[in-house]
């Protein structure tokens, strides 16, 4: 989480140490702690820790001893073990500073928040001007997701040293997640006249996403991208281009990406995505397909070839094939299992003999057991009894479906023609006037296609979705 900032405290600690040692005659004490500062600073931790462990017997109240014990332990991922020794630091020389922020930076590792920030506001009222006291507090605030707090402190450091690129960023970062946005460009702009790295890059295009200019957004993804072609800068840079509907841009930004990632699941699932709102379905499924076998239990991969072999059946025994091992995959999914059922009943429509729909009906009673809140089950539970013209057991798989979502057009409508073949015409009728309400006011397939790519664009970045 945090670095210790030892460096310039240990070259003062031998000089320390070695004056009292002289005073005391304890020559060995002090070749000793020379030896664990040299091991120290060279990386050899072991043997720096078995010679301080030995000091700190013989002088239990050297501050400089427990400090650099303290952060040997630390550098050894031993953070319970670097509590005591900082702890004792501390108590011997509470004005200290540095002391209190070595010990606030063990314990926010060791996730002990609420000391860890008492000890960070210490530092500061020790210390107000100071940068590295501003700037860890600050810093401190935005990994425990407190970012309004944050801020004052990160301003405080960054007035002190408009330099510092570390706390720029934070700052940055800070305004960009309170929605802060003319100040998250104006520090971000700032900063890339100092640095101009992909990752400032990339959080400009995310402040330009919020603010709605989405060229500008694209365009600093597409830097960022160039600057360092991460799996992922590419992928947010042909998530851009994708989640605003340009996808032949996105396709060549993900084809490209693939061939530096060819094993990146998400890089596989955008190029499916592109392809199919470009229209060439054939070769999404193909993309969404490999996807799946990439990540076979990933449900994003699964979502979008269900919406792509819709209208693409071309490659039946393949896709069947993938999600009947995601149902085998996840027995207790009852999403898998519908998933399973619809391939299987579309795959399988030229078949002269209806006996697959056995099988479809008993796997989407399936998926109904395992997930009774899924309306869409429902509904092609009710469509399949409605195509064997059993319309009395389809009416309440269909009224099952819009108790679970009373707004889906479609099931208002195939209630509607259940209930005319059960000759309940004015029942019927109610059904169909939803129907064309709904109808009207529903999203657009546009609109319902731009919402699920952000869903998936969104998870996959680990971030909110925006209005």
């Amino acid at each position: 989480m945090f670095a210790l900032r030892y460096s310039a405290a240990v070259l003062l600690l031998a000089t320390a140490l070695f004056a009292s040692a002289r005073q005391t005659g304890a020559d060995d004490l002090d070749r000793k702690f020379q030896s664990a500062v040299a091991h120290f600073n060279s990386g050899q931790y072991g043997a720096a820790q078995q010679e301080l462990e030995s000091v700190v017997k013989a002088l239990p109240r050297s501050f400089e001893v427990l400090e650099l014990l303290g952060l040997v332990y630390s550098a050894e991922s031993q953070e319970e073990k670097a509590t005591a020794p900082f702890e004792a630091a501390v108590r011997l020389r509470p004005e200290s500073g540095p002391a209190r922020n070595n010990l606030a930076t063990n314990l926010a590792r060791r996730g002990k928040t609420s000391l860890a920030e008492e000890e960070f506001r210490k530092v500061v009222e020790l210390e107000p001007g100071s940068y590295d006291a501003n700037h860890n507090l600050g810093a401190f605030y935005v990994n425990a997701g407190k970012i309004a707090p944050a801020i004052p402190y990160l301003e405080k450091a960054q007035r002190g040293n408009p330099a510092a690129y570390d706390n720029g960023y934070d700052l940055a970062l800070a305004y960009d997640e309170t929605g802060r946005l003319p100040e998250a460009r104006r520090e971000l702009q700032e900063l890339l006249k100092l640095k101009d790295t992909a990752e400032l890059h990339n959080l400009l295009a995310e402040v330009e996403e919020k603010a709605r200019d989405f060229v500008a957004a694209a365009n600093e993804y597409e830097t960022a991208a160039h600057l360092d072609p991460s799996e992922s800068n590419l992928f947010d840079w042909g998530s851009e281009l994708l989640v605003h509907q340009t996808s032949s841009p996105a396709i060549a930004v993900f084809s490209e990406a693939l061939k530096r990632y060819p094993d990146s699941a998400r890089l596989t699932v955008g190029l499916g995505l592109a392809l199919y709102v470009d229209g060439k379905y054939d070769d999404a499924v193909t993309a969404l397909l490999r996807a799946t076998d990439l990540d076979r239990s990933g449900q994003h991969a699964y979502y979008f070839l269900s919406k792509a072999y819709d209208r693409s059946p071309g490659q039946a025994d393949a896709v069947i094939d993938r999600f009947r091992r995601f149902a085998d995959l996840r027995p207790k999914d009852g999403q898998a299992a519908l998933y399973y059922a619809m391939s299987l009943w579309k795959g399988k429509r030229s078949e002269t003999s209806p006996a697959y729909l056995d099988e479809v009906e008993s796997l989407l009673k399936r998926a109904i057991a395992l997930d009774p809140s899924l309306p869409e089950a429902h509904l092609q539970l009710g469509n399949l009894y409605s195509q064997r013209r059993q319309y009395a057991e389809a009416e309440p798989e269909y009224q099952q479906a819009l108790r679970l979502s009373p707004n889906i057009p479609d099931a208002h409508f195939r209630l509607g023609q259940a209930y005319n073949h059960l000759g309940k015409k004015d029942l019927a009728d109610k059904e169909f006037q939803l129907h064309q309400q709904l109808y009207q006011q529903h999203l657009t397939e546009i609109d319902k296609q731009r919402s699920e790519i952000k869903q998936f664009v969104y998870s996959m970045k680990g971030a909110p979705v925006p209005p």
